[in-house]
């Protein structure tokens, strides 16, 4: 501690301002290229079913889904939903997006490791989000044995939320890259549309990167806070 301030809380600024960067790279670049339309004037829904059946994949559904930028496909009931700013867009940017979940249900259709072992962490990963901060501010808080136990807990339940940040980066890099080839190959989009949409995915992309290095400095913070406390 410096002068009553904790020094540590620089990691928390970076992360921060890492994350509202990549957010406003996100939100302007997708705003720049959804006034752009495609040249076959195909919404994001239609490419999503064109795209599904160029995959042989017939038992996924597309639906809408209330908001902007809310797109995600669901492996579990095998729905694919899109936004608002996508369903019925004709923009690049719209079908992009839609590209990019259609490339995550074919991850699952064709048992893509990465995205199976994200699945499986699921589950483990929401108790220890659920958990971490409450047995961090416990261990925190009082200065016994006991305590750094609790802490050493939470720093363990945390650190599994930051490595699901981390393969899920492999995961959302490859469904934009089939994406990419999806939309180029079929004809679906002009070389420059893709050009385009290749920046709409880029800036996505950096969002999740943006997200993982934010949890791993939070996870750093916690970890320096817990070895001066051991002192």
């Amino acid at each position: 501690m410096y002068y009553g301030i904790d020094p540590t809380y620089i990691l928390v600024v970076i992360g921060l301002v890492i994350c509202l960067l990549a957010s406003a790279k996100m939100k302007s670049t997708f705003s720049k290229y959804s006034k752009v339309r495609n040249h076959s004037g195909m919404t994001g829904r239609e490419a999503a079913e064109q795209i599904l059946k160029r995959a042989g994949i017939y038992d996924v559904r597309v639906e809408h889904i209330a908001g902007d930028l809310t797109d995600h496909y669901d492996p579990r009931s095998k729905v694919l939903r899109l936004s608002d700013a996508t369903y019925n867009s004709v923009s690049v940017a719209a079908l992009g997006v839609a590209a990019h979940e259609c490339g995550h249900a074919i991850q699952h259709d064709t048992g893509y490791v990465p995205l199976q072992i994200r699945g499986a962490l699921v589950p483990v990963v929401n108790f220890g989000s659920a958990i971490a901060w409450p047995l961090i501010l416990i261990g925190l808080l009082f200065s016994s044995r006991s305590s750094m136990l609790f802490l050493n807990l939470g720093i363990l339940a945390f650190s599994l939320a930051v490595l699901f940040q981390i393969v899920t980066l492999p995961v959302e890099f490859n469904a934009s890259s089939r994406a990419i080839r999806i939309l180029g190959g079929s004809g679906i989009l002009y070389e420059d549309e893709v050009n385009a949409t290749k920046k709409v995915l880029f800036a996505a992309a950096l969002t999740y990167v943006a997200g993982a290095v934010s949890a791993a400095l939070q996870l750093l913070r916690i970890i320096l806070i817990a070895n001066n406390r051991r002192r």
